[in-house]
């Protein structure tokens, strides 16, 4: 008994290629709804200060590029960048002794960062502009002893801009004590134990190994400290630190202008924060990258490539 095999017939109903299978996106409509409805109320809200004659564009535009301006934009931009060396350089030596075995340098590291990051800002910044209440004279010799080194006038010693470094200073040295803490435990434990299989010192290996593997971790929320500490200088004005919010504050007790001085103000945080904005986004891309979301474009850069490509496109079609 032998077994014939039949030909199979192809089907009638062939399957379609890839090839021929048209791809017909999902339509979004609702986001385009969306997207009208929101530029039409940013547009109307844009409109409506622009016409608005209590905003006084004049005063605005007086002021905007005046001397006074820029002399308190110099103490704003030189107030940030100190405070944040000093906070960054101060916040890394309590994040290592936080995370030191002394028990005695993690109790005063745990208390700096309890007292600073537990009171506001605005009562820090005052208490160090009134500080002479307390102290009409700093010395510096022996303790418990008659015995003086040094001796100056507080008054004269802690200036406003002196005491309005301090506070932001210190304040930013415990967030960002806790921001490299942060960044130094999410470096495997291995690579310690392999620089000191070397005979690397602690503070060697902390430095040459550890730091440099934590910047990964530690540079987008310090963007963002930066950027936050530039708005924070404003706070100074309650103690007079000739900044920017302190000579708007000079210009509209004279004339009664405070919305439009109030915007001048704004327009330069604005800047400001914007021009800081760039360097930060380059740095979270150069530090995140082999992460997940480390390449991940905004939406403006996926904007500004798309409209690239249909140039392009427009160009290739043209020739």
């Amino acid at each position: 008994m032998t077994a014939t095999s039949t030909p199979v017939s192809a089907s009638p109903h062939r399957a379609s290629a890839p090839e021929d299978i048209d791809i017909v996106p999902v339509r979004h409509y609702g986001r385009w709804v969306a997207a009208a409805a929101a530029v039409a109320a940013v547009g109307g809200l844009i409109g409506s200060l622009a016409k608005n004659a209590n905003l006084h564009w004049d005063v605005i535009g007086h002021y905007l590029f005046t001397g006074l301006v820029f002399d308190g934009l110099a103490t704003t931009l030189w107030l940030t960048a100190a405070a944040m060396a000093l906070g960054l350089v101060l916040g890394t030596l309590i994040a290592v002794m936080r995370l030191s075995a002394n028990p005695v340098l993690y109790g005063l590291s745990s208390l700096f960062v309890w007292v600073f990051r537990g009171t506001p800002l605005l009562v820090q910044i005052i208490f160090w502009g009134y500080a002479a209440a307390l102290y009409k004279k700093v010395l510096i010799g022996i303790p418990f002893t008659d015995v003086t080194f040094v001796q100056a006038d507080t008054n004269t010693l802690l200036t406003p801009a002196v005491a309005a470094l301090l506070a932001l200073g210190l304040n930013e040295a415990a967030y960002a004590s806790e921001i490299v803490r942060a960044g130094i435990q999410s470096v495997d434990p291995g690579q310690t134990e392999a620089a000191h299989s070397l005979g690397m010192r602690p503070a060697l290996t902390m430095r040459r190994i550890v730091l440099p593997q934590a910047m990964r971790v530690i540079i987008p929320p310090m963007g963002n400290e930066t950027i936050n500490m530039l708005k924070m200088t404003a706070l100074v004005s309650v103690i007079a630190a000739h900044d920017l919010m302190s000579n708007i504050q000079d210009v509209y007790a004279q004339n009664y202008q405070v919305i439009p001085m109030l915007v001048v103000a704004s327009i330069w945080y604005l800047a400001l924060v914007s021009l800081l904005s760039i360097p930060q986004a380059w740095m979270e891309r150069r530090y995140g990258r082999g992460t997940s979301g480390g390449g991940r474009v905004s939406p403006v850069q996926r904007l500004f490539t798309g409209a690239l490509s249909l140039g392009r496109v427009n160009k290739e079609s043209d020739r």
